[in-house]
């Protein structure tokens, strides 16, 4: 139990370098006003946690601890994801709108996909 909890942790502080880091190099290259950043790290989070799903669903080996709930719990950022809709409701409800569907529909087939090459 114990190496599961360090594997978690370790992950978890990966994953949410990871998004930081990847954070700051969009806030460089884009615009604030979409949230390109947290639009990407969720629909690649949720791509690498169907390919890593498929491969070891049956199994809650060293993979899942680190990889899935660590790792990939904390770079996607559904939480940054529900703060960032709020702003641009005040602001500008087409773009929330938008992005609350493009987010949906892109994490949903980006599992999907990555749980189909992992088959």
């Amino acid at each position: 139990m114990s190496i599961n909890i360090f594997l978690i942790g370790f992950g978890g502080a990966l994953g949410a370098i990871s998004r930081y880091l990847i954070n700051g190099i969009f806030s460089a290259i884009t615009s604030n006003e979409f949230p390109f950043a947290t639009l990407s790290v969720n629909v690649i989070g949720c791509f690498l946690i169907g390919l890593v799903l498929g491969l070891t669903l049956p199994y809650k080996d060293s993979t899942y601890y680190f990889f899935i709930i660590g790792f990939l719990g904390s770079f996607t950022t559904m939480s940054a994801f529900s703060h960032q809709v709020l702003l641009m409701l005040n602001s500008n409800s087409i773009y929330a709108v938008s992005y609350i569907i493009i987010t949906i529909i892109l994490t949903i087939l980006a599992t999907y996909i990555g749980a189909s090459i992992s088959k």
